[in-house]
């Protein structure tokens, strides 16, 4: 178990030395090409798009969510377990809230540890069990304790960057091919540098399963949970998934491919009852699971890890 989380990190953090190796070589060639000046001009462009983004998106995330913060005579079996998590991870409380989708799942943000926050849905409080929802919160308070918000923030501005300086390049008006060049490649590493991002959002969901396995949840809970919010969200009617698609990278799953997920998950609850238990769970350790080639392309270019692949990894935890 161990070793196989040893070679995720190291394929993350490969990810992350080839994201930003990109950024230092399109760094020189604009330095090279604008003399000193234009580097520092990048430079601030770049941080102030890193600024923007890690300032003003709690505030987004509040608002396209509807989040509405919950006291603890409101929801006092949420801030129980939430502090529980949160003494267990060894973080500052976050602030819980509540959103009204009547799609299940729940979502981490903030700016840093001290500015956590942790939201559920309407969805998920009326169809997980307390024990699901114990395991969920300690998936999104790791997301909290290994500081995700500050990592995806810095990691998918960078592609950001590249898409400016692109275009900025690739549709200039002068005569110098090398400012063609130029934008041709910060295109290029535009989108190389989305599927680096989209890489490393897979790994860390990978360890925040992880970690809320070791605040003491049952990995079984957790499986259970994650069927059960992708049943949920695939019965969700097709207004309400559009209403947080936006947002939906935040979520525990991506609920955008639910309807292709259940019907690969269900083949694991053998006896039919809407849950996976601890015995079905561990039958993945000793099947080959196979995965389509369109699964395999998809999840490519997906914030979430394939779902029977997550559950997989969870199994070893049994």
């Amino acid at each position: 178990m161990k070793l196989s989380m040893w070679k995720l990190r190291l394929r993350m953090w490969g990810a992350m030395l080839l994201l930003f190796g990109m950024v230092y070589v399109i760094v020189i060639l604009l330095a090279s090409f604008f003399g000193i000046g234009g580097y520092q001009t990048f430079a601030f462009i770049g941080i102030g798009i890193i600024l923007l983004q890690y300032l003003a998106g709690p505030k987004l995330v509040e608002w396209s969510m509807k989040v509405r913060y919950v006291s603890e005579e409101e929801a006092p079996d949420l801030h129980r377990i939430v502090t529980d998590l949160a003494m267990i991870a060894g973080i500052p409380k976050p602030k819980i809230g509540v959103s009204e989708t009547p799609v299940p799942n729940a979502f981490a943000f903030g700016r840093y540890k001290k500015d956590g926050r942790v939201c559920v849905t309407r969805g998920l409080l009326d169809l997980l069990h307390e024990d699901e929802i114990k395991a969920v919160l300690g998936h999104e308070l790791a997301h909290i304790k290994h500081n995700d918000m500050i990592v995806m923030t810095i990691a998918s501005a960078v592609p950001t960057i590249f898409y400016f300086v692109g275009l900025s390049f690739f549709y200039s008006r002068g005569n110098n091919n090398n400012g063609f060049i130029i934008g041709a490649l910060a295109l290029i590493a535009y989108f190389i540098g989305q599927l680096i991002v989209l890489f490393i959002s897979r790994v860390r969901e990978y360890y925040a399963d992880e970690a809320s396995v070791d605040f003491g949840n049952q990995p079984e809970k957790l499986a259970s949970a994650l069927y059960k919010l992708v049943y949920g969200a695939a019965n969700s009617n097709e207004q309400a998934i559009k209403d947080v698609k936006g947002t939906s990278a935040f979520f525990l799953n991506d609920v955008g491919n639910a309807k292709f997920d259940i019907s690969e998950l269900s083949q694991l609850d053998t006896d039919k009852d809407g849950n996976i238990s601890a015995s079905e769970l561990s039958q993945l350790k000793y099947k080959k699971i196979n995965i389509s080639m369109s699964k395999k392309v998809g999840e490519i270019f997906s914030t979430h890890p394939d779902m029977l692949k997550r559950l997989e990894k969870l199994s070893e935890y049994t």
